[in-house]
């Protein structure tokens, strides 16, 4: 290791191994500082129930980051990462055991709304598929880290996503496509009312038209391996098993750059009360299945789909999100699942299945969750609880114990409502910047936010090597 490195990253999820690769990849001297023994941070892959069932401790489903600029910028594949696509993306039951879909196909879509919103939902998605690529670099850019592209695209984009989710779901008549696009809005836990949950739907939905809603072969240790083995090729260092508790316990660099909670910087850092006005959000409770069969669904659809999301309504969705907000464990969640082993079956012993489930909870509850979420999944997936071998539950405690940025088991590194979901950690238009010219933050807590897409990392590492040019010169 040189006597002073350009940049030390502190922290080895998929926002600090972007941000290293990015910095290294330009001829930067890099290290690595990581906790826990291994890399991973919200994209880790563990055998959590029984031997031989490989299960998604945080992250399973990648709608952002297949599409990632970030990823897309990086050679992962020849680091063994390889992208699996479900027959339909997602998939929305409802009670009278017909489903909507998120579909490739934009028809196929519409057409499971019903004829009286196909022709609205073909409106909605229509003026931004021909330019998804070029939209996603400059949404995930914001705030500005370059100049929009299209910045024409990105001022309709604005106009249609930044209102409430609520305003935008006007545009449909019945409650099929208002409840799919509602569950979309709750993936990061946001209620349906908040600035800008327009826009987070209508992402989810046009990820899945353009690059679909895939899993990694193996788990999505696979998107963290292939991050810090590009890493360590381009000549920078991983030290796992190393808690940073101050500055002084990382050597020397001109630049310091952590993937960590807004909380957690400020204490390394001393920065006392600069993220004081932070703050996190609801959490949720999860559950990893191994399953002696897949899931017997009612719906045809939901049996062909990687992701499906049990509402099954609007207003229930909206009332479990409300309820979180406020500090109340839903009586009825709204659950998010996946099925990873429909489409990777490496990911079970033969005949077998893995299975992902989480509904939202307060922040920092401690309760038990389990009949609640078992109970919607039988109500689409009668007969669900008898294949049951073995289940791993978490709970906020739980998820905080194992990542220190879930504070209060928020997987979202800080709440996705209000101004915080646009401007965070703080209303600036530096947000990768700290009270300390060479300490910056580049986790999830900053934009473009949660997700395992890398962009903050990108974003944050563009911040950090103007300032190492500056130092150079």
């Amino acid at each position: 290791m040189p006597s002073m490195l350009d940049a030390v990253v502190v922290g080895a999820g998929p926002n600090g191994l972007t941000a290293a690769a990015e910095l290294a990849r330009r001829g930067f001297s890099v290290a690595v500082f990581e906790a826990l023994d291994t890399v991973g941070g919200g994209a880790r892959t563990e055998e959590l129930t029984l031997p031989g069932f490989r299960h998604d401790p945080c992250s399973a489903v990648h709608p952002l980051g297949v599409g990632s600029p970030a990823f897309k910028d990086m050679p992962l594949d020849r680091y063994g990462l390889e992208w699996l696509h479900a027959e339909l993306p997602m998939a929305h039951p409802f009670d009278d055991g017909t489903a909507a879909v998120l579909s490739r196909s934009v028809s196929e879509t519409a057409a499971s709304f019903g004829p009286r919103d196909a022709g609205a939902y073909r409106r909605l998605v229509a003026p931004y598929l021909g330019t998804w690529d070029t939209l996603v670099r400059d949404f995930m850019s914001l705030p500005l880290t370059a100049l929009p592209r299209d910045p024409v695209t990105l001022a309709r984009f604005g106009v249609d996503g930044l209102p409430p989710s609520t305003w935008l779901m006007r545009r449909f008549r019945d409650d099929r496509a208002r409840a799919l696009f509602a569950g979309l809005v709750a993936h990061v836990i946001a209620p349906l009312g908040g600035l800008a949950t327009g826009a987070i739907g209508l992402v989810f939905a046009l990820a899945a038209h353009t690059g679909g809603w895939p899993l990694p072969r193996g788990g999505s240790q696979a998107i963290s391996d292939a991050l810090a083995a590009y890493v360590k090729d381009l000549g920078g260092t991983i030290h796992t098993s190393y808690e940073v508790k101050r500055l002084d316990d990382l050597p020397p660099a001109r630049a310091y750059v952590f993937d960590t909670s807004p909380t957690a910087l400020a204490r390394i850092a001393g920065f006392g009360r600069f993220y004081d006005r932070y703050r996190y959000g609801a959490s949720v409770y999860k559950i990893d299945y191994a399953l002696d069969g897949p899931v017997p669904w009612t719906a045809a659809e939901p049996r062909r789909a990687g992701t499906v999301q049990i509402g099954p309504g609007s207003r229930e969705i909206g009332a479990a999100l409300h309820q979180v907000s406020v500090g109340t464990p839903p009586r009825t969640p709204f659950l998010i699942t996946a099925q990873p082993s429909l489409v990777d079956p490496s990911r079970a012993p033969g005949g077998k299945h893995v299975f992902w489930a989480y509904g939202h909870v307060p922040h920092a509850w401690e309760g038990d969750l389990t009949e609640a979420i078992e109970r919607q999944i039988e109500r689409f997936a009668p007969g669900f609880r008898d294949l049951i071998l073995a289940r791993a539950t978490a709970g906020p405690p739980q998820l905080a114990a194992r990542n220190a940025n879930y504070v209060g088991g928020d997987i979202a590194c800080g709440a996705a409502s209000g101004l915080q979901l646009l401007l965070r950690p703080r209303i600036s238009l530096f947000p990768y910047h700290t009270p300390h010219p060479a300490v910056f933050l580049c986790s999830s807590a900053t934009p473009p936010g949660p997700g395992v897409h890398g962009m903050s990392g990108h974003n944050a590492a563009k911040a950090v090597w103007r300032h190492l040019r500056k130092a150079r010169r």
